[in-house]
């Protein structure tokens, strides 16, 4: 009697195969939740677990040339994965001698680090799709992750429906007064603390592995968004990556968001930070009214290639105009096409 097996994130068990969840409809078949071009049957019969593997065909895969290199065999082909039955638990291991399916068949069709993805669609076509990216918000000093949340509403769904963002709070409760008590509710948080000249810092190094962390945990984290304080770490961290001083077990910052920022102004870390410009996409918030206006412009003589919003506002997040809307759809049109 055949035994149905509902397998979900097997990727965790074995590494060289990538399926993220699957479902069970009512004959048993396991279709891929995210885009395959692949469906799985498993089943227990006579001692073996089997995978058969229903292809598209190969004229809609030659489409996508670059995702799927060309082989030397035309001809769509069921291939059957055979593994003994050991126990009633799925083997943690599978030999490489036993791996009979084509290099890029799932591999790199979905990667859970890459934006892009495949999917098949009526017919058997197939459609290239991008995820959303997913950006880690560092909310602004002595506030927190729901308070950027919040103040993020301002920004028309046209574009936060384009985006995936996570609003951790900083690692450290306030340590004074709130610039914002009497607006937003407690808690406060902030990212570290600073001599009243900004030249030393308190638990920066903290901080850093703290966002790191909050990275893994979310990962894949594409890149930074980030408002006051957190826009100077924002603008900080893709230099002090390169150098292996932040960031050293997450992939590579891919672009940042910079709203009211400013350059570190601790001379060592600073020589570290900025030592090259700022080589991923990058846009900027710059406010007429802003106290950090001056520092804002500063920050820009570190950046390749900054792309820049001016709006008439002091230290706040903006609401966007007609102008400063097509610039921001345009820079989530490049991000999303890295």
């Amino acid at each position: 009697m055949d035994r149905y097996l509902c397998l979900e994130n097997l990727e965790r068990r074995w590494g060289s195969v990538t399926w993220s969840s699957w479902r069970r409809t009512s004959e048993g078949r396991k279709e891929a939740i995210g885009g395959d071009v692949v469906e799985k049957e498993w089943r227990w019969r006579e001692g073996e677990l089997r995978c058969r593997e229903e292809e598209a065909d190969y004229k809609s895969m030659s489409k996508h040339k670059a995702m799927f290199p060309t082989s030397t065999n035309h001809n769509m082909q069921q291939r059957t994965l055979i593994i003994p039955k050991i126990s009633n638990l799925i083997p943690l291991a599978i030999p490489k001698c036993r791996l009979q399916f084509a290099h890029t068949t799932l591999n790199s069709a979905i990667n859970r680090h890459s934006r892009r993805q495949i999917t098949r669609s009526e017919g058997s076509d197939t459609t290239i799709i991008k995820r959303k990216p997913r950006i880690l918000c560092l909310h602004g000093f002595r506030t927190s992750g729901e308070i950027f949340r919040t103040q993020m509403k301002k920004w028309p769904e046209l574009v936060l429906e384009k985006l995936e963002l996570f609003f951790p709070d900083a690692p450290f409760p306030c340590n004074g007064r709130s610039g914002v008590e009497g607006i937003f509710d407690p808690p406060y948080y902030e990212w570290f603390q600073s001599s009243k000249d900004f030249q030393e810092y308190e638990n920066f190094d903290e901080c850093l592995e703290y966002i790191e962390e909050c990275m893994i945990k979310l990962a894949p984290i594409d890149g930074l968004l980030g408002f006051s304080q957190g826009a100077i770490l924002s603008a900080a961290l893709p230099g002090l990556q390169a150098k292996g001083l932040a960031l050293t077990r997450v992939p590579k910052i891919g672009f940042v968001v910079i709203i009211s920022g400013a350059k570190l102004k601790n001379k060592a870390l600073a020589e570290k930070a900025y030592s090259l410009p700022i080589q991923c996409p990058s846009l900027h918030f710059l406010g007429d009214k802003d106290f950090l206006k001056p520092y804002g412009i500063e920050l820009l003589k570190s950046v390749e290639n900054p792309v820049v919003i001016h709006h008439p506002k002091a230290h706040t997040i903006p609401r966007l105009d007609e102008e400063s809307l097509e610039t921001m759809l345009k820079f989530i049109d490049r991000i999303h096409d890295k």
